[in-house]
């Protein structure tokens, strides 16, 4: 995944943890570590939307300053379909350890 560069700092500090884009299909995958600078990105999940989904709310917390600002970045070439990239970032040599399950199995 890459992201504009006003976007990388909070990216890598954890204020940012979800992107949205506009693309004719994913170009990620829930599970998979994508390169971000030094660093990498985990796809936590991935999920279409609708353009009544995209808030302010959202819009701030994919560190924007608003629905246009999100959306003039967003969209990708001339796909349509929107989606909600939920991820977390990881330090150069840091390691994804899956998440401990309790004894329930959750």
């Amino acid at each position: 995944m890459v992201f504009a560069k006003q976007l990388r700092d909070g990216v890598r500090r954890g204020r940012i943890r979800c992107s949205v884009r506009i693309w004719k299909h994913p170009h990620v995958k829930a599970g998979n570590r994508y390169v971000m600078d030094d660093g990498s990105i985990v796809v936590d999940s991935i999920e279409p939307i609708t353009r009544k989904q995209i808030t302010y709310d959202l819009a701030r917390e994919s560190g924007f300053e608003s629905v246009d600002a999100l959306l003039k970045i967003a969209k990708h070439g001339s796909g349509e379909q929107i989606y909600l990239i939920r991820f977390h970032y990881l330090p150069p040599g840091a390691w994804d350890r899956p998440r401990q399950r309790d004894r329930s199995g959750r």
